[in-house]
């Protein structure tokens, strides 16, 4: 089966890191997978890695943006012919639609602001075959829209870390024993840095701040002046981030089924995160500590509590399971399959 993802950019987010896990996992279950994008890191690692890959411009939010867009990836299924098409998010899967209009077309809807459902559902219940939502809670708003959908959570495809928490530090300047707090997150509103350096302000002692991602708030967030923060910007290593960091932090507004939780949980490393619909359900295995969306207070004082004691992080740590990868692409596959023969 011959399997097309389309997507608007191959970078450092968490349905980039999906994408990426599939393509490459691909085979192990009859796939020959492909990448239309926007370009980015991951994308240059699947083309070091032999796979197809093909440059879509970005799809702007203009009619001439998604025509441009489009015209790139009708391009791409023209020079692969794949027998399913796999868009991430909205905009994509417009692209995909005009570019492909007789192929099925499934849809992996990764979350957006509650103000954004109606529109998207609009679209997706015009343009997708299939809708797949990565969490429940995403799947019932949907629903609640109007639109039926697929649950397949994420997962994390495993990875280990190519460097020592050690050598990690070193390399960062921070000192071997200095308690470390990732917040693996693009510097976007949706992240809501500015309630974690709030939060950050209020946790004493000497631990750092890791902000690792870019975004069009950097300028605004490192203005603030707080201490301990280290701005590390867009990063290709987070898995050996999180071998050095202590904790992870996620202060988010609203949230799909986030892969930096993920991987956080992969490494055995607790998460203190805004109790939104994805993390919630991510957690209710265990593994961190759920907190109230937009509060500073209690966000620094479940930090304060991981970061300064072995004991807490090692009972906020335990889990009992989670989605993993082998069963991600078997879904998958099942899905995709069934959709190519109900055509």
């Amino acid at each position: 089966m011959r399997v097309l993802h389309v997507i608007s950019e191959m970078g450092a987010g968490g349905a980039e890191s999906l994408v990426a896990g599939m393509a490459l996992a691909g085979g192990d279950v009859g796939w020959e997978s492909a990448v239309a994008s926007g370009g980015g890191f991951r994308a240059d690692a699947l083309r070091d890695a032999g796979l197809p890959v093909f440059d879509v411009p970005v799809a702007r939010r203009s009619l001439s943006g998604v025509l441009r867009a489009a015209w790139a990836t009708r391009s791409a299924v023209r020079r692969f012919q794949p027998d399913v098409v796999v868009a991430h998010n909205v905009s994509a899967s417009l692209t995909a639609r005009i570019a492909a209009p007789r192929r099925p077309l499934v849809t992996v809807f990764h979350g957006v602001a509650d103000a954004d459902v109606a529109g998207a559902v609009r679209v997706l219940s015009r343009v997708s075959s299939v809708v797949v939502t990565v969490a429940s809670a995403a799947a019932s708003r949907l629903r609640e829209a109007g639109l039926e959908s697929v649950v397949i959570p994420n997962a994390v495809f495993p990875t280990a870390p190519s460097a020592d928490r050690a050598s990690v530090r070193a390399r960062i300047g921070a000192g071997p024993d200095v308690p470390v707090a990732l917040c693996p997150a693009r510097l976007e509103p949706q992240k809501r840095h500015d309630v974690l350096l709030d939060a950050w302000a209020l946790v004493p002692g000497d631990a750092e701040l890791w902000l690792a991602g870019d975004g069009s708030l950097r300028g605004a967030l490192e203005a603030r002046g707080v201490d301990r923060v280290r701005f590390l910007g867009t990063r290709t290593d987070v898995r050996d981030l999180l071998e050095a960091a202590d904790v992870t932090v996620l202060t988010s507004d609203w949230e799909g089924m986030p892969i930096a939780l993920l991987e956080s949980l992969a490494a055995g490393r607790p998460v203190v995160a805004s109790d939104v619909d994805g993390v919630r359900e991510v957690l209710s295995g265990g593994g961190g500590v759920l907190v109230p969306r937009r509060s500073p207070e209690q966000t620094a004082r479940a930090l304060r509590s991981l970061l300064y004691s072995p004991v807490a992080r090692s009972v906020a740590a335990s889990r009992d399971g989670g989605p993993d990868a082998h069963t991600l692409m078997k879904s998958y596959d099942e899905l995709l399959r069934t959709v190519l023969e109900g055509r």
